[in-house]
């Protein structure tokens, strides 16, 4: 007989399930599509410390959400499902209104987080999601273990969400006919993340040393530039090569000229 538990994980394919789908672990995809039909039981995820974090502090993060961007997000654990293609549905963390946006909210520990790396991680399951719920956006709240939020806004892929429906579809076809899945091996796209923050680098002696440079060949830099520009300009346009005071200058074939010092020949032209 089948629990009530084992019932809510079969008959569609959610957006946790998409990461599956799309990953590269085989064992996890077998697992899966045996729990589709039925013939196991979901992996018992009660001692799974990080999936209890994030369980315990969803709410925290919907909260935090709405108190720095004074957004609301609305529809919490709704079960969405697609129009057409009806073996697809997702439990949404909330929708954000009044954009829409589909609001997914995540715990993340410190010292492995990056935020490109957060983006791709969760890729398949936020454009499933927004697929499902014909959204044009994502928001990923996330918090850290190091008492960090962060906010990425992911945007809706439609080439990937393409490549997303046929292995979704493929993968539901072996649901039906018994047939064992195999990996589809799709990349995942470089996420394109919009730039929200405004962000203090003062504390960075790289940055320090960099922008001390900059600031002190700054003016030296235009002054080269606007010489250049000048020197250019009194090349003959029937000549090949134009020489003195210790500079060179030459014309490509295509007409672009570059600059040498005779002096120091060896080294690169001056472009």
């Amino acid at each position: 007989m089948r629990t009530p538990l084992l019932k809510s994980r079969i008959g569609f394919i959610g957006g946790s399930d998409a990461r599956i789908i799309m990953g590269d672990d085989e064992r996890k995809l077998i697992q899966l599509w045996r729990e589709k039909r039925g013939e196991a039981g979901p992996e018992d995820l009660s001692d799974n410390l990080i999936v209890q974090l994030g369980n315990a502090t969803e709410d925290l993060n919907r909260r935090w959400y709405e108190r720095n961007t004074g957004s609301s997000v609305k529809d919490s654990q709704k079960r969405v499902q697609h129009p057409v293609h009806k073996w697809m549905a997702a439990t949404l963390d909330g929708l954000v209104q009044p954009s829409g946006a589909v609001f997914e909210a995540k715990f993340m520990l410190p010292w492995t987080f990056s935020e490109v790396a957060a983006a791709e991680k969760h890729t398949a399951q936020l454009q499933h999601n927004m697929w499902v719920a014909n959204a044009s956006s994502a928001v990923l709240s996330i918090i850290t273990g190091g008492g960090k939020w962060v906010e990425l806004q992911i945007h809706a892929d439609p080439l990937y969400q393409h490549l997303l429906l046929t292995a979704e579809r493929k993968f539901w076809r072996c649901v039906q006919s018994g047939e064992a899945p195999r990996l589809f091996g799709v990349e995942p796209p470089r996420p394109r993340l919009e730039a929200v923050r405004v962000v203090d680098m003062s504390g960075s002696n790289a940055w320090a040393d960099f922008a001390a440079t900059f600031c002190r060949t700054h003016s030296a830099y235009q002054e080269h530039e606007a010489a250049k520009a000048d020197l250019k300009k009194l090349v003959p346009e029937d000549a090949r090569e134009a020489m003195g005071h210790g500079l060179r200058a030459r014309r490509s074939k295509s007409g672009a000229i570059s600059f040498d010092l005779l002096e120091e020949a060896a080294d690169a032209p001056l472009q």
